[in-house]
């Protein structure tokens, strides 16, 4: 039981930021059970109450690569210096954590065997070639984190099982047609820290795919990316170069309830662009160029947090956030960041955030030019 809680309590999913890997343990940020007990998966009858860790310890026990650590199916060979993905790594691996080496290609065979591998964490290594038939035998992995290195390109026949896609910090200038073609389990890809332009998007290129969170952070693009997949929940492209939010932009985006869009240059955003996200609960634009709250604020009933601060707003108008009469607004705000914008915060009419929690909910702050 003290195995138990001690896994559990390490397994806490954080999506409001790029996965960055600190600890051996955080590769694991959800489905604890099911990373360790394929029963179901496997078609066996799946297990009642607290899982048998002794049961699942590994059958091959002697199976341990030289200087890795292996228990309850999870294989740890992280910052050894390693050149190649070790040999002898037991057939009944769900995680086999390589990162903060030094490998550099991923052969053939290198994961030859290992069909019940269920995350692969290849963080931080020097990776810039991977064989077209590398991921062949993963027939069940879920996660895949190969973030911090030097690929030019996606991963070529990414195994059909893979849920989620760590790739941010390579060298990726460009995402073809097709290159997630087969992949209906996706739900979260996180590729920023790339070199990606807005022309790097062949049309098609995320077709197929029915993902729930996609980032794009920290790239080269100057707008929003166009035919990105409509299932999104969480799109974030902060820390990008975007100028404007035009009409058609987020017509497709109607799921969306969570929008990062700060840290660009985004001067206008065009009246009606908000209204096709209907259930839009986070709206990120801090760190821009804006001079007036964004129009439409009013219209998103269930819109509760609006991170402006850091723009150049010098006015904000009565009805600026909340509707007119009432009855209409289904969630009430219970944040508003307008601080370091040259707006008089003592002009501002008290009525104007007659549709926030509470007075708590609205930061100011003092403008320093």
């Amino acid at each position: 039981m003290t195995c138990l809680l001690f896994l559990c309590s390490l397994m806490a999913l954080s999506r409001a930021l790029p996965f960055e890997q600190r600890g051996f343990w955080d590769f694991g940020q959800d489905d604890v059970l099911g990373m360790l007990n394929d029963e179901e998966s496997s078609g066996a009858e799946p297990t009642s109450g607290v899982p048998d860790f002794d049961a699942m310890t590994p059958t091959f026990n002697g199976m341990c690569p030289f200087g890795c650590h292996c228990h309850l199916r999870v294989v740890q060979c992280s910052d050894l210096g390693l050149k190649t993905v070790p040999k002898e790594i037991s057939p009944d691996t769900t995680l086999l954590d390589l990162q903060n080496n030094e490998i550099t290609e991923l052969r053939k065979d290198d994961f030859k065997g290992l069909q019940h591998l269920y995350a692969l964490v290849l963080v931080n290594n020097k990776i810039s070639k991977i064989h077209e038939k590398a991921f062949s035998p993963l027939r069940k992995l879920q996660k895949l984190y190969i973030s911090k290195n030097h690929l030019v390109e996606i991963p070529p026949n990414l195994p059909g099982s893979l849920v989620e896609l760590r790739i941010h910090d390579n060298k990726i200038k460009k995402v073809p047609k097709a290159v997630f073609n087969g992949l209906r389990n996706m739900n979260c890809i996180e590729m920023g820290g790339n070199p990606l332009e807005n022309s790097g998007f062949e049309p098609g290129a995320f077709d197929g795919l029915k993902l729930n969170y996609l980032r794009i952070s920290e790239a080269k693009l100057t707008g929003i990316p166009k035919d990105l997949p409509e299932t999104l929940n969480e799109l974030h492209l902060d820390h990008n170069k975007i100028q404007a939010i035009e009409l058609e932009d987020l017509l497709r985006y109607s799921r969306l309830y969570r929008l990062g869009l700060g840290h660009n240059h985004i001067r206008m955003i065009e009246n009606g662009s908000l209204t096709f996200m209907p259930t839009l609960r986070e709206l990120h634009l801090d760190n821009n160029k804006l001079a007036k709250v964004p129009p439409g604020l009013p219209d998103l009933k269930f819109l509760q947090v609006v991170y402006l601060h850091s723009n150049n707003i010098t006015k904000v108008g009565v009805n600026d956030f909340c509707p007119i009469g009432f009855g209409v607004k289904r969630a009430y705000y219970n944040g508003i960041s307008l601080f370091n914008n040259p707006v008089p915060y003592w002009e501002v009419q008290p009525a104007t955030f007659r549709c926030v929690t509470d007075r708590l909910a609205i930061q100011f702050g003092n403008y320093k030019k």
